[in-house]
């Protein structure tokens, strides 16, 4: 997101005032792409760990995702990590995270770029 995007409010003027612009999935994804899982260089939306992303009409967003093993040890601290970043967004309303575990996760879910970043071509 460029400098000029990030300084864009997001509301609008109608005759009655300025009412709050919808939440672009844009905005929501570029939010969620600045996570990373600590043990792994890649930001979780490449990785494929974002299953689904929801945005209400009044900005309450619902994101459901997985993790890359039932076990890991960021399982706690990754979810609160996607809710902070979308909450950050300027619109938003209510965020709630959801983990889930069907289906599971695997390598085919990444990105080309982040299959290129971690040699697993």
């Amino acid at each position: 997101m460029s400098e000029t995007e990030k300084m864009i409010p997001v509301t609008s003027w109608t005759p009655d005032g300025e009412t709050p612009a919808h939440v672009s999935e844009e905005a929501v994804i570029n939010a969620i792409c600045t996570v990373f899982d600590p043990e792994i260089p890649v930001n979780i939306y490449e990785l494929g760990l974002i299953y689904a992303v929801e945005i209400a009409p009044a900005g309450d967003v619902k994101v459901e995702m997985t993790l890359t093993a039932p076990g890991c040890p960021s399982a706690q601290e990754l979810p609160e990590m996607v809710r902070n970043a979308v909450a950050a967004v300027e619109g938003v309303g209510d965020v709630t995270v959801d983990t889930v575990w069907d289906p599971p996760w695997d390598p085919s879910r990444m990105s080309e770029e982040a299959r290129l970043s971690l040699n697993m071509f």
